[in-house]
């Protein structure tokens, strides 16, 4: 059976809030506060917490051997602090255990890589910055917005010295290759590791969808496809939204037993 790779992104974006022509100059409160706490909170209480429970769970009933990375923006984290600070130390006693990795990425969740270089730069320092005062690490890997990548954005984040980046594995992105292989930047050592799709979304869209010929998908029968992939590849690698855990996918759907099976 080919080595798994889980990588879960977490972001909060600030939400605004009306804002007419007329504040325009006088009023520079340009968020929504109000929803941004309760949105936050909303998906701890559904999301984070129960997750990261069952990931703790996980970690200690294998004593280690399973493993997880998150990417946690440098925004989720202050609406963390602001709404709902339990959910910081939750990742805080993940990291603590020694089987979470924590991947970079911008601070914004932006796509600074598509138009300045050197804001991009900074967020990407932002946010290694963040990681290392908060979880006391330096990351490693590096996760572009919505895995946006091309040799030039790859060629960066190698120069920047990172050992490792995930990448989107579309179609039309990988051509005939499969995203069960490591590749290498063009002209870099740096590593290159693609999110197999089809297995993710498997999880994160099609899990609760009774009109899927698959459903429902037991653990089983997803260790199956997995396994399937053996001969294809070195590694298969879900990568998906935290929020399928409890948010996307709700709770009654089976999907917190789902994870911890």
């Amino acid at each position: 059976m080919p080595s798994v790779c889980f990588y879960f992104e977490v972001h909060q974006p600030y939400r605004l809030r009306p804002y007419g022509a007329l504040q325009v100059g006088r009023d520079h409160e340009y968020f929504d506060e109000k929803l941004n706490g309760e949105i936050l909170r909303k998906v701890a209480y559904k999301c984070y917490l129960p997750a990261n429970e069952s990931m703790l769970r996980l970690i200690e009933r294998t004593e280690g051997r399973f493993r997880v990375s998150y990417a946690v923006t440098g925004v989720a984290i202050e609406q963390m602090k602001l709404y709902a600070p339990e959910v910081l130390d939750s990742f805080v006693r993940l990291a603590k255990t020694g089987a979470v990795e924590f991947v970079a990425e911008t601070y914004y969740h932006s796509l600074a890589a598509l138009y300045d270089e050197d804001e991009y730069r900074e967020q990407i320092e932002m946010e290694l910055k963040l990681v290392k005062s908060e979880f006391g690490q330096v990351p490693r890997v590096f996760r572009n917005t919505e895995l946006i990548y091309n040799d030039e954005i790859g060629q960066l984040i190698a120069d920047q010295g990172f050992d490792a980046m995930i990448i989107e594995g579309a179609d039309d992105v990988l051509d005939w290759r499969s995203p069960n292989f490591v590749y290498r930047v063009a002209d870099r050592e740096m590593k290159l590791l693609a999110k197999n799709y089809k297995l993710s979304d498997d999880i994160a869209f099609r899990f609760s969808n009774k009109a899927w010929s698959d459903y429902p998908l037991t653990p089983e029968k997803f260790a199956g496809w997995v396994h399937g992939e053996r001969g294809a590849g070195d590694v298969v690698n879900l990568f998906m939204d935290y929020e399928t855990f409890g948010e996307h996918q709700w709770k009654e759907t089976g999907i917190f037993e789902f994870l911890e099976r």
